[in-house]
Protein backbone atom coordinates (compact mmCIF):
# COMPACT_ATOMS: atom_id res chain seq x y z
CA UNK A 1 0.00 0.00 0.00
CA UNK A 2 1.31 3.10 -0.52
CA UNK A 3 1.61 6.14 1.98
CA UNK A 4 1.20 9.84 0.99
CA UNK A 5 4.40 11.73 0.00
CA UNK A 6 7.04 12.72 2.65
CA UNK A 7 7.96 16.62 2.66
CA UNK A 8 11.31 18.77 2.80
CA UNK A 9 12.86 18.95 6.16
CA UNK A 10 15.42 21.57 7.32
CA UNK A 11 18.34 20.19 8.43
CA UNK A 12 19.08 21.97 12.30
CA UNK A 13 22.47 22.93 13.96
CA UNK A 14 24.02 20.58 15.88
CA UNK A 15 22.04 17.22 17.80
CA UNK A 16 18.62 17.82 19.36
CA UNK A 17 17.76 15.29 22.30
CA UNK A 18 16.14 11.95 22.37
CA UNK A 19 12.91 12.27 24.11
CA UNK A 20 11.63 10.71 27.37
CA UNK A 21 8.20 9.32 27.22
CA UNK A 22 5.73 8.02 29.24
CA UNK A 23 5.20 4.28 29.40
CA UNK A 24 2.34 2.95 29.88
CA UNK A 25 3.33 -0.65 30.89
CA UNK A 26 5.85 0.91 33.66
CA UNK A 27 3.71 3.68 34.34
CA UNK A 28 7.01 5.71 34.47
CA UNK A 29 8.81 7.80 31.65
CA UNK A 30 11.57 6.00 29.68
CA UNK A 31 14.26 6.76 26.63
CA UNK A 32 12.06 6.07 23.92
CA UNK A 33 14.44 5.13 21.62
CA UNK A 34 17.93 2.50 22.66
CA UNK A 35 20.42 2.52 19.89
CA UNK A 36 21.16 4.85 16.64
CA UNK A 37 17.63 2.74 15.20
CA UNK A 38 13.96 3.71 16.26
CA UNK A 39 11.22 1.58 15.77
CA UNK A 40 7.63 2.66 15.74
CA UNK A 41 4.42 0.96 15.46
CA UNK A 42 1.23 3.48 15.30
CA UNK A 43 -1.98 1.56 14.79
CA UNK A 44 -3.72 3.24 11.67
CA UNK A 45 -7.38 3.52 10.49
CA UNK A 46 -10.38 1.30 9.20
CA UNK A 47 -10.99 3.33 6.60
CA UNK A 48 -14.56 3.92 6.88
CA UNK A 49 -14.96 7.20 7.88
CA UNK A 50 -11.74 9.18 7.78
CA UNK A 51 -10.03 11.51 9.41
CA UNK A 52 -11.41 12.94 12.49
CA UNK A 53 -9.88 15.27 14.89
CA UNK A 54 -9.01 12.38 17.10
CA UNK A 55 -7.22 10.77 14.06
CA UNK A 56 -4.99 13.67 13.55
CA UNK A 57 -4.26 14.07 17.20
CA UNK A 58 -2.80 10.66 17.14
CA UNK A 59 -0.87 10.77 14.11
CA UNK A 60 0.18 14.42 15.25
CA UNK A 61 1.85 13.14 17.93
CA UNK A 62 3.77 10.27 16.69
CA UNK A 63 5.12 12.61 14.18
CA UNK A 64 6.86 14.50 16.66
CA UNK A 65 7.87 11.84 18.14
CA UNK A 66 9.35 11.00 15.10
CA UNK A 67 11.36 14.19 14.12
CA UNK A 68 12.58 14.79 17.47
CA UNK A 69 14.66 11.27 17.21
CA UNK A 70 15.28 12.68 13.39
CA UNK A 71 17.01 15.62 14.85
CA UNK A 72 18.65 13.35 17.44
CA UNK A 73 20.28 11.54 14.63
CA UNK A 74 18.53 8.23 14.89
CA UNK A 75 17.38 6.24 11.62
CA UNK A 76 13.62 5.82 12.18
CA UNK A 77 11.68 2.75 11.29
CA UNK A 78 7.97 3.27 11.30
CA UNK A 79 5.65 0.91 10.41
CA UNK A 80 1.85 1.70 10.02
CA UNK A 81 -1.13 -0.61 9.13
CA UNK A 82 -4.75 -0.11 8.15
CA UNK A 83 -7.17 -1.91 8.63
CA UNK A 84 -8.67 -2.46 5.26
CA UNK A 85 -11.67 -5.48 6.38
CA UNK A 86 -13.17 -5.58 9.28
CA UNK A 87 -16.87 -5.23 10.68
CA UNK A 88 -17.13 -1.92 10.76
CA UNK A 89 -16.08 -1.41 7.17
CA UNK A 90 -18.07 -3.56 5.89
CA UNK A 91 -21.26 -2.47 7.90
CA UNK A 92 -20.57 0.77 6.43
CA UNK A 93 -20.57 -0.70 2.82
CA UNK A 94 -23.50 -2.57 3.47
CA UNK A 95 -25.11 0.73 4.68
CA UNK A 96 -24.50 2.94 1.94
CA UNK A 97 -24.15 0.43 -0.86
CA UNK A 98 -20.88 0.87 -2.26
CA UNK A 99 -18.44 -1.88 -2.43
CA UNK A 100 -16.13 -2.01 0.67
CA UNK A 101 -13.32 -2.10 -1.28
CA UNK A 102 -14.07 0.81 -3.30
CA UNK A 103 -14.65 2.58 0.24
CA UNK A 104 -11.46 1.18 2.17
CA UNK A 105 -9.65 2.81 -0.99
CA UNK A 106 -11.71 5.93 -1.04
CA UNK A 107 -11.17 6.50 2.58
CA UNK A 108 -7.39 5.31 3.02
CA UNK A 109 -6.42 8.52 -0.12
CA UNK A 110 -8.49 10.60 2.05
CA UNK A 111 -6.54 9.66 5.05
CA UNK A 112 -3.54 10.21 3.13
CA UNK A 113 -4.23 13.65 1.81
CA UNK A 114 -4.68 15.04 5.37
CA UNK A 115 -1.85 13.74 6.68
CA UNK A 116 -0.26 15.13 3.96
CA UNK A 117 -1.87 18.64 4.56
CA UNK A 118 -0.71 18.41 8.34
CA UNK A 119 3.19 17.33 7.53
CA UNK A 120 2.84 14.48 8.89
CA UNK A 121 5.95 12.20 7.99
CA UNK A 122 4.98 8.88 6.12
CA UNK A 123 5.64 5.23 7.67
CA UNK A 124 8.47 3.63 5.69
CA UNK A 125 5.90 0.98 5.20
CA UNK A 126 1.93 1.38 5.11
CA UNK A 127 0.61 -1.55 5.14
CA UNK A 128 -2.52 -3.27 4.68
CA UNK A 129 -4.70 -6.13 6.44
CA UNK A 130 -5.74 -7.25 3.48
CA UNK A 131 -2.03 -7.34 1.82
CA UNK A 132 -0.78 -8.71 5.40
CA UNK A 133 -3.02 -11.70 5.16
CA UNK A 134 0.37 -14.76 4.11
CA UNK A 135 1.86 -13.83 7.45
CA UNK A 136 -1.09 -13.44 9.64
CA UNK A 137 -1.86 -16.70 8.53
CA UNK A 138 1.74 -18.03 9.17
CA UNK A 139 1.45 -16.42 12.37
CA UNK A 140 -1.86 -18.31 13.66
CA UNK A 141 0.20 -21.50 12.14
CA UNK A 142 3.16 -20.98 14.52
CA UNK A 143 0.65 -20.14 17.21
CA UNK A 144 -1.32 -23.35 16.77
CA UNK A 145 1.99 -25.42 17.33
CA UNK A 146 2.61 -23.29 20.46
CA UNK A 147 -1.07 -23.83 22.33
CA UNK A 148 -1.43 -20.44 21.55
CA UNK A 149 -4.52 -20.99 19.19
CA UNK A 150 -8.10 -23.17 19.25
CA UNK A 151 -11.02 -23.47 17.09
CA UNK A 152 -14.82 -22.78 18.19
CA UNK A 153 -16.94 -23.47 15.41
CA UNK A 154 -14.39 -22.70 13.17
CA UNK A 155 -13.37 -19.62 14.09
CA UNK A 156 -9.91 -20.01 15.52
CA UNK A 157 -9.31 -17.78 18.50
CA UNK A 158 -5.89 -16.46 21.05
CA UNK A 159 -6.07 -17.95 24.45
CA UNK A 160 -5.03 -14.97 26.56
CA UNK A 161 -3.78 -18.25 29.45
CA UNK A 162 -1.05 -18.81 26.96
CA UNK A 163 0.70 -15.68 27.55
CA UNK A 164 2.00 -15.46 31.49
CA UNK A 165 2.25 -11.88 30.70
CA UNK A 166 -0.83 -11.04 29.52
CA UNK A 167 -2.34 -7.72 31.48
CA UNK A 168 0.90 -6.24 31.64
CA UNK A 169 0.15 -3.48 29.44
CA UNK A 170 -2.70 -2.13 30.56
CA UNK A 171 -2.53 -3.36 34.36
CA UNK A 172 -6.53 -3.68 34.56
CA UNK A 173 -8.14 -5.59 36.82
CA UNK A 174 -10.35 -9.01 35.50
CA UNK A 175 -12.61 -7.72 35.53
CA UNK A 176 -11.80 -3.96 34.13
CA UNK A 177 -10.84 -5.94 30.85
CA UNK A 178 -14.03 -7.86 30.33
CA UNK A 179 -16.41 -4.64 30.77
CA UNK A 180 -13.94 -2.75 28.43
CA UNK A 181 -13.53 -6.03 25.96
CA UNK A 182 -17.32 -6.00 25.20
CA UNK A 183 -17.09 -2.33 25.04
CA UNK A 184 -14.68 -2.64 22.10
CA UNK A 185 -15.93 -5.26 19.56
CA UNK A 186 -15.26 -8.04 21.77
CA UNK A 187 -17.31 -11.28 22.83
CA UNK A 188 -17.41 -12.16 25.98
CA UNK A 189 -20.03 -14.20 26.14
CA UNK A 190 -19.78 -16.51 23.36
CA UNK A 191 -20.21 -19.66 24.02
CA UNK A 192 -17.52 -22.59 23.52
CA UNK A 193 -14.46 -19.90 24.41
CA UNK A 194 -12.32 -20.77 27.36
CA UNK A 195 -12.04 -17.64 28.90
CA UNK A 196 -14.37 -14.50 28.33
CA UNK A 197 -11.20 -12.53 27.22
CA UNK A 198 -9.59 -14.94 24.40
CA UNK A 199 -10.05 -13.10 21.05
CA UNK A 200 -10.73 -14.13 17.63
CA UNK A 201 -8.02 -14.13 15.41
CA UNK A 202 -9.28 -15.96 11.97
CA UNK A 203 -12.97 -15.68 11.01
CA UNK A 204 -14.85 -18.57 9.48
CA UNK A 205 -16.42 -17.20 5.98
CA UNK A 206 -19.54 -15.99 6.24
CA UNK A 207 -22.18 -15.60 3.47
CA UNK A 208 -21.63 -12.20 1.91
CA UNK A 209 -18.32 -11.53 3.29
CA UNK A 210 -14.91 -11.31 1.86
CA UNK A 211 -12.66 -14.05 2.50
CA UNK A 212 -9.32 -15.43 1.63
CA UNK A 213 -8.61 -19.45 1.09
CA UNK A 214 -5.60 -20.00 3.27
CA UNK A 215 -3.94 -22.66 5.48
CA UNK A 216 -6.17 -21.92 8.61
CA UNK A 217 -9.41 -22.41 6.43
CA UNK A 218 -11.64 -20.31 4.27
CA UNK A 219 -12.30 -16.38 5.90
CA UNK A 220 -10.31 -13.11 6.95
CA UNK A 221 -8.25 -12.71 9.95
CA UNK A 222 -9.04 -10.78 13.28
CA UNK A 223 -7.99 -7.03 14.06
CA UNK A 224 -5.18 -8.07 17.23
CA UNK A 225 -3.66 -10.49 15.44
CA UNK A 226 -2.93 -8.43 12.50
CA UNK A 227 -1.07 -6.01 14.24
CA UNK A 228 1.01 -8.47 16.11
CA UNK A 229 1.63 -9.84 12.68
CA UNK A 230 2.52 -6.85 10.66
CA UNK A 231 4.71 -5.58 13.52
CA UNK A 232 6.92 -8.35 13.94
CA UNK A 233 7.10 -8.68 10.06
CA UNK A 234 8.91 -5.48 9.15
CA UNK A 235 10.06 -4.43 13.46
CA UNK A 236 10.43 -7.37 14.99
CA UNK A 237 10.27 -8.21 18.69
CA UNK A 238 11.39 -5.68 21.20
CA UNK A 239 11.05 -2.13 18.92
CA UNK A 240 10.64 1.29 20.85
CA UNK A 241 7.74 2.35 21.08
CA UNK A 242 3.45 1.65 20.70
CA UNK A 243 1.68 4.03 19.77
CA UNK A 244 -1.79 4.74 19.58
CA UNK A 245 -5.20 6.50 20.91
CA UNK A 246 -5.47 6.16 24.73
CA UNK A 247 -8.48 3.66 23.55
CA UNK A 248 -6.53 1.06 22.41
CA UNK A 249 -4.27 0.02 25.31
CA UNK A 250 -6.94 -2.64 25.94
CA UNK A 251 -7.85 -5.07 24.28
CA UNK A 252 -6.24 -4.19 21.40
CA UNK A 253 -2.52 -3.72 22.48
CA UNK A 254 -2.73 -6.37 25.46
CA UNK A 255 -3.45 -8.38 22.75
CA UNK A 256 -1.43 -8.18 20.34
CA UNK A 257 1.44 -8.33 22.93
CA UNK A 258 0.61 -11.45 24.01
CA UNK A 259 -0.23 -13.04 20.83
CA UNK A 260 3.85 -11.45 19.89
CA UNK A 261 5.23 -12.92 23.12
CA UNK A 262 3.37 -16.16 22.63
CA UNK A 263 4.40 -16.31 19.09
CA UNK A 264 8.04 -15.69 18.99
CA UNK A 265 8.71 -16.98 23.04
CA UNK A 266 10.73 -13.43 23.79
CA UNK A 267 9.55 -10.62 25.77
CA UNK A 268 8.50 -7.51 25.62
CA UNK A 269 7.02 -7.40 22.34
CA UNK A 270 7.37 -3.38 22.49
CA UNK A 271 9.99 -1.42 24.87
CA UNK A 272 7.41 1.50 25.49
CA UNK A 273 3.65 1.67 25.27
CA UNK A 274 2.58 5.56 24.37
CA UNK A 275 -0.50 6.73 24.08
CA UNK A 276 -2.66 9.91 22.82
CA UNK A 277 -5.34 11.21 25.13
CA UNK A 278 -8.78 11.11 23.73
CA UNK A 279 -10.53 14.11 21.83
CA UNK A 280 -14.01 15.24 22.22
CA UNK A 281 -16.54 17.31 21.01
CA UNK A 282 -19.31 18.72 22.78
CA UNK A 283 -18.53 17.04 26.09
CA UNK A 284 -18.08 13.39 24.76
CA UNK A 285 -15.38 12.00 23.07
CA UNK A 286 -15.36 11.83 19.43
CA UNK A 287 -16.46 8.26 17.70
CA UNK A 288 -17.22 6.97 14.55
CA UNK A 289 -19.90 4.94 16.17
CA UNK A 290 -21.84 8.15 17.74
CA UNK A 291 -20.87 10.10 14.63
CA UNK A 292 -19.74 13.46 16.96
CA UNK A 293 -17.01 13.75 14.34
CA UNK A 294 -15.11 16.85 13.08
CA UNK A 295 -12.72 15.86 10.12
CA UNK A 296 -9.64 17.24 8.83
CA UNK A 297 -10.42 17.08 5.30
CA UNK A 298 -13.74 19.17 6.19
CA UNK A 299 -11.99 22.21 8.05
CA UNK A 300 -9.51 22.54 5.35
CA UNK A 301 -12.45 22.88 3.26
CA UNK A 302 -13.58 25.50 5.23
CA UNK A 303 -10.42 27.49 4.26
CA UNK A 304 -8.92 26.47 7.72
CA UNK A 305 -4.86 26.83 6.96
CA UNK A 306 -3.48 22.89 8.32
CA UNK A 307 -0.71 24.80 10.20
CA UNK A 308 -3.22 26.30 11.98
CA UNK A 309 -5.11 23.07 12.62
CA UNK A 310 -1.43 21.23 13.53
CA UNK A 311 -0.83 24.38 16.20
CA UNK A 312 -4.28 23.52 17.67
CA UNK A 313 -3.53 20.18 18.24
CA UNK A 314 -0.52 20.66 19.50
CA UNK A 315 -1.82 23.52 21.91
CA UNK A 316 -2.66 20.12 24.14
CA UNK A 317 0.15 17.52 25.73
CA UNK A 318 -0.73 14.36 23.69
CA UNK A 319 -1.70 12.29 26.61
CA UNK A 320 -4.17 14.80 27.89
CA UNK A 321 -7.81 14.63 26.93
CA UNK A 322 -9.16 17.76 25.51
CA UNK A 323 -11.75 19.18 23.86
CA UNK A 324 -12.53 20.40 19.63
CA UNK A 325 -13.93 24.23 19.42
CA UNK A 326 -13.81 26.41 17.32
CA UNK A 327 -12.19 28.90 19.84
CA UNK A 328 -9.06 26.37 19.99
CA UNK A 329 -8.80 26.69 16.21
CA UNK A 330 -9.31 30.71 15.98
CA UNK A 331 -6.62 31.06 18.60
CA UNK A 332 -4.47 28.32 16.57
CA UNK A 333 -4.45 30.77 13.60
CA UNK A 334 -4.48 34.19 15.55
CA UNK A 335 -0.65 32.48 17.05
CA UNK A 336 0.35 30.99 13.78
CA UNK A 337 -0.64 34.66 12.12
CA UNK A 338 1.74 36.16 15.04
CA UNK A 339 4.76 34.16 14.69
CA UNK A 340 4.75 34.26 10.31
CA UNK A 341 4.22 37.91 11.05
CA UNK A 342 7.72 37.97 13.98
CA UNK A 343 8.90 35.57 10.99
CA UNK A 344 9.13 37.98 8.70
CA UNK A 345 10.74 40.92 10.55
CA UNK A 346 14.64 41.58 9.26
CA UNK A 347 15.47 42.04 12.64
CA UNK A 348 14.70 39.47 15.71
CA UNK A 349 15.28 38.26 19.29
CA UNK A 350 18.19 35.71 19.31
CA UNK A 351 16.51 32.34 17.82
CA UNK A 352 19.12 30.12 19.71
CA UNK A 353 17.10 29.97 22.64
CA UNK A 354 14.17 28.85 20.70
CA UNK A 355 16.11 26.00 18.91
CA UNK A 356 17.36 25.01 22.27
CA UNK A 357 13.61 25.92 24.07
CA UNK A 358 11.70 23.69 21.32
CA UNK A 359 14.00 20.56 21.91
CA UNK A 360 13.97 20.64 25.89
CA UNK A 361 10.67 20.62 25.85
CA UNK A 362 10.31 17.69 23.30
CA UNK A 363 12.90 15.61 24.72
CA UNK A 364 10.34 16.14 28.09
CA UNK A 365 7.58 13.78 26.92
CA UNK A 366 7.15 15.83 24.13
CA UNK A 367 5.76 18.61 25.87
CA UNK A 368 4.44 20.50 22.93
CA UNK A 369 2.88 23.14 24.45
CA UNK A 370 6.12 24.43 26.46
CA UNK A 371 7.60 23.96 22.92
CA UNK A 372 4.68 26.53 21.61
CA UNK A 373 5.16 28.91 24.07
CA UNK A 374 9.43 28.80 23.39
CA UNK A 375 8.14 29.95 19.98
CA UNK A 376 5.84 32.72 21.56
CA UNK A 377 8.05 34.43 23.95
CA UNK A 378 10.13 35.12 20.32
CA UNK A 379 7.68 36.30 18.38
CA UNK A 380 6.11 38.86 21.78
CA UNK A 381 10.00 39.47 21.83
CA UNK A 382 10.95 40.08 18.24
CA UNK A 383 7.32 42.07 17.70
CA UNK A 384 8.29 44.32 20.50
CA UNK A 385 11.23 45.42 18.31
CA UNK A 386 13.67 43.75 20.61
CA UNK A 387 16.63 41.96 18.74
CA UNK A 388 18.94 42.97 15.74
CA UNK A 389 19.58 39.26 14.65
CA UNK A 390 19.13 38.94 10.44
CA UNK A 391 19.48 35.04 10.54
CA UNK A 392 17.38 34.52 13.14
CA UNK A 393 13.83 34.27 11.61
CA UNK A 394 15.13 31.73 9.17
CA UNK A 395 16.46 29.37 12.10
CA UNK A 396 13.12 29.48 13.74
CA UNK A 397 11.13 29.20 10.47
CA UNK A 398 13.44 25.57 10.04
CA UNK A 399 12.96 25.13 13.75
CA UNK A 400 9.06 25.40 13.40
CA UNK A 401 8.78 23.11 9.79
CA UNK A 402 11.56 20.89 11.17
CA UNK A 403 10.81 19.82 14.55
CA UNK A 404 6.94 20.91 15.17
CA UNK A 405 5.79 20.07 11.25
CA UNK A 406 4.55 23.69 11.52
CA UNK A 407 4.97 26.11 8.37
CA UNK A 408 5.60 29.76 8.74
Amino acid sequence: MKAWSAPEVPQLPGPGQVPMVHDQASGARRLSARGPDARLYVCGITPYDATHLGHSATYVAFDLLGRAWRDAGLAVHYVQNVTDVDDPLLERAEQTGEPWQALAQRQTELFCEDMAALRVLPPEEFVGAVEAIPYIVEAIEVLRGRGGAYDVDGDIYFPVAADPAFGQVSRLSPGQMRELFAERGGDPDRPGKRDPLDSLMWRHERPGEPAWDTAVGRGRPGWHVECAAIALKYLGMGFDVQGGGSDLIFPHHEMCASAAQVLTGEAPFAHSYVYQGMVALDGEKMSKSKGNLVFSSQLRGEGADPSAIRLAVLAHHYRDDWEWTPAGLAAATNRLNRWRTAALRSGAADAGKVLQGVREALAADLDAPAALGVVDAWADETLAGGGTDEAAPELVRDVCDALLGVVL
